[in-house]
């Protein structure tokens, strides 16, 4: 028998949850016997198995995840370089498309550092591209804010006020659009219905094509920490 720990509550069905660790975590109801719950966990081992297997190497990637001088990272789908300068400072070189850190910072600090430069320069193409499309569709969100969401590309509120994760930035600058269009069409339908899916077709044509390279880029941040 697999090794779990185990909560019950007034839920009415099992559920398991493979944490980042790889350790296992069952979600009862209050009053089902034991050996339903293990006779459970036995009937779910291949699948215990193979999603600990996964979640457990990404949880080693994410440990040994580090940045340094000389490696590069993401800027609008393209490579930029982390280089070491004499000033007391940090700064992005668009053009040149490089990353200067003081030479002295280790790797935390330079992870620091990108995620501030990075906030930044979200801050300022996403704008742009909102308010470039916001014109296109004929909407007008309440508040664009860039965010520290790890799970989501994008979010409209009831109020249409929408959200980016500065993580976004590192994306294509057409999977970029796809999202700000995406949550500027929310604006207009608060669903996925098919409706939705027309609004953003009609600026976005190849959708589809653009959710499969934000799903490669979310696999790929999947392995690291930026925490």
């Amino acid at each position: 028998m697999r090794k779990y720990t185990l909560s019950r509550s007034k839920r009415k069905s099992l559920s398991i949850q493979i944490k980042k660790d790889g350790s296992l975590h069952v979600k009862a109801p209050i009053h089902l016997p034991q050996k339903e719950i293990d006779d459970f966990i036995d009937s779910k081992e291949k699948w215990i198995a193979k999603h600990t297997e996964e979640i457990s190497k990404k949880y080693e990637l994410k440990k040994e995840f580090s940045l340094n001088f000389d490696d590069f990272v993401l800027v609008r789908g393209e490579k930029a370089y982390i280089r070491p300068i004499e000033e007391n400072m940090a700064k992005y070189d668009e053009k040149r498309r490089i990353f200067y850190i003081n030479k002295d910072a280790n790797s935390k600090i330079i992870k620091y550092m990108l995620i501030e430069l990075y906030k930044r320069i979200a801050k300022n193409h996403i704008l742009q591209r909102v308010a470039f499309f916001a014109k296109k569709m004929n909407v007008m969100p309440t508040n664009v804010r860039i965010t520290n969401a790890k799970t989501r590309w994008g979010s409209c509120s009831g109020k249409n006020s929408i959200n980016f994760p500065w993580r976004l930035i590192m994306a294509e600058d057409s999977a970029i659009d796809y999202v700000v269009v995406h949550e500027l069409a929310h604006i207009k339908q608060k669903n996925h219905s098919p409706e939705f899916w027309k609004i953003v077709e009609t600026i976005i044509h190849d959708y589809k094509k653009e959710k499969e390279k934000l799903k490669i880029l979310s696999e790929k941040l999947s392995k690291e920490n930026w925490d």
